[in-house]
């Protein structure tokens, strides 16, 4: 692959909604933003696995998504200092 294209395949889309989004795409961006949160913020790998396990057996979980705050739960785990909005962590 040239290095244009390759580029450009990397471009974000600032404006989009999620749903005009490829899911693929949006979610290789997620997990690349998480993986570049600065290390003094980004909660250690056994937290957000702990905080994840919680996340799992809730009720309010569903896509990825928490529906009683909307947060993407992956995202908010990540980070140390967050706290679930309704106190399960």
């Amino acid at each position: 692959m040239e290095t244009g294209k390759k580029e450009e395949n990397r471009r974000h889309c600032l404006k989009c909604l999620l749903r005009e989004m490829d899911k693929e795409d949006y979610m290789d961006n997620l997990y690349d933003y998480i993986q570049r949160l600065d290390a003094d913020i980004k909660a250690d790998q056994a937290l957000y696995e702990e905080r994840l396990s919680v996340c799992k057996e809730c009720d309010y979980l569903e896509s990825g998504m928490c529906r009683a705050c909307g947060c993407f739960v992956e995202l908010r785990a990540a980070i140390r200092n967050n706290q679930c909005s309704y106190g399960k962590w």
